[in-house]
Order: C-alpha cells, then sequence, then structure tokens
C-alpha cells in the first residue's frame, strides 16, 4: 500500500509535468489493485481543481484516492478573522471557501507557501501573534523549489515565528497526524484492515513528510526528482530514525525495482 506525494515526487517542480515513471507507477497500482493515496500539500488550487489538472495530464484515479490540506481546513481553522498569508492563489481560493481574510486584529495567522514573503510580512505575523492569534501551517516542507531555486518552506517559517514569538503551531496538512490519520481513513475504503505499518510513503521531502511518516510507523522512500539534487544533501544530516528505507531518483527507478 502507498501513500504517494505529488509536487517533486509525481509532477516536476518546473513545468507541473509528469516526472519518468510516475503515470506508469499509478497505473501499475491501479491494474494490480494496489491501494494507494495521492496526498499532496496543495494549497494554491481548491482540491477538485487540481484533481483535475492532474488527470488532465495523464493520471487516473478517483478523487476519492486524492487527499490535501484544504479538505482538512474547514475542521481545523475556523472561517473568522484570518491573516492569511501565501500566494495569491491561494488567498483566493480561501476567499471562494468563505474564509474572512482580517489583517488589523486576526484571531489565526495562517501561513502557506509563497517564494517572496516580505520582512514586513514576518513583522505583521509576528505583531499578530504577540497579541494572542494563533499559528497554523498549512503544511510543514522543509524547502520549496521553483525556478531551479529553493526557498524556506512553510515548515521554516513555522519554526522562525515559533522561536520569534514562542507561539506554539499547528500544521493541516503533511506531515500532522491529522492528515496522515484521514489519509488512511480513505485507505482504508479499499483495503479495511490496513495500518500504518503496511504503508509505503513516496516523497521528496525527506524532513517533512517523510520524517513523519516515519514517527507514525510507516515505511518510507525518498525520492530526488524534487526538492533535493541528491541525497548527500540531506540524508547524512538526519537523525538514524527518520532516515528513509530506501532512496531512488524517481518513480521510474522505483518501478524497476519492484
Amino acid at each position: 500500500m502507498y501513500f504517494i506525494d505529488v509536487q517533486g515526487t509525481l509532477i516536476s517542480d518546473s513545468d507541473k509535468s509528469p516526472i519518468r515513471g510516475s503515470l506508469e507507477f499509478i497505473q501499475m497500482c491501479n491494474e494490480k489493485n494496489i491501494p494507494y493515496m495521492v496526498i499532496t500539500n496543495n494549497t494554491k488550487k481548491a482540491s477538485r481543481d487540481f484533481y483535475d489538472y492532474l488527470c488532465s495530464i495523464g493520471f487516473e484515479f478517483d478523487f476519492s484516492k486524492y487527499l490535501d490540506p484544504l479538505m482538512l481546513l474547514e475542521s481545523r481553522v475556523s472561517k473568522e478573522s484570518v491573516a492569511a498569508y501565501g500566494a495569491d492563489e491561494f488567498l483566493n481560493t480561501l476567499v471562494s471557501m468563505g474564509y474572512k481574510l482580517d489583517y488589523e486584529n486576526p484571531k489565526t495567522v495562517l501561513v502557506a507557501i509563497k517564494e517572496d514573503f516580505m520582512a514586513d510580512e514576518y513583522a505583521q505575523m509576528i505583531d499578530f501573534l504577540l497579541s494572542g492569534a494563533k499559528l497554523v501551517g498549512m503544511h510543514e516542507t522543509s524547502i520549496y523549489a521553483k525556478n531551479n531555486k529553493r526557498y524556506p518552506g512553510v515548515g521554516a517559517v513555522l519554526k522562525m515565528l515559533e522561536f520569534a514569538t514562542s507561539t506554539p503551531y499547528i500544521v493541516v496538512g503533511k506531515p500532522s497526524e491529522a492528515f496522515y490519520n484521514e489519509s488512511l481513513n480513505k485507505l482504508r475504503e479499499q483495503d479495511k484492515s490496513a495500518e500504518f505499518s503496511d504503508v509505503i510513503m513516496i516523497s521528496d521531502d525527506v524532513k517533512g513528510d517523510l520524517g513523519g511518516a516515519k514517527e507514525m510507523g510507516m515505511k518510507t522512500v525518498f525520492v530526488t526528482s524534487g526538492k533535493y539534487r541528491t541525497e548527500a544533501e540531506i540524508v547524512p544530516f538526519l537523525k538514524l530514525e527518520l532516515r528513509p528505507d530506501a532512496v531512488f531518483g524517481d518513480m521510474q527507478n522505483i518501478l524497476e525495482a519492484i
């Protein structure tokens, strides 16, 4: 059974096209009736829109096998008085979901991915947090890759804000327990006996996605087709218990090894 990441694993960070072997891996799971979930930290597009995009570029799987943080957001964050930070697409999606954005006296500071955060935005977040707002991350990615550059991920921003204000944070998407538990619940629609110990998590985010998966008892596979160019950049610096069980270049390499 598999949990499969999307950005940097199934699709390229540079042009959002299918990575080598990714279409074939999903097809193999379909043909062999292997239970799997496509789990992504997408926040820029509405959930159904991003799923439809994946289908439009050749991925064939039912929406019941898809999960992203926006699908859990309403159960984790009130729609009232939210100071949200991220790409314009994310902010527009929040408004379309009925969230009321408030940059004067918010109850929640909500952080998503953005490559060009400004110092004044960080200053504003800090003021809100010191005034009592809650801190919530849409996910906890370590690095955000775009245009052949690597930026601090949401997890890095959350850690910085926590250090600056002593405000603890919660995470909606990967690698939160809530997100992985919901992924397992949906996986059990395919196999009622599914447990985390049965699941192999495949991702390019070895610190975020895979570290959290390890802590919940999953096996992990790290692919270097996304955030990291080689395992030498990151794996030797991880705690032994959080290192991936296997490392591959991309999904095609995994297919060839099965």
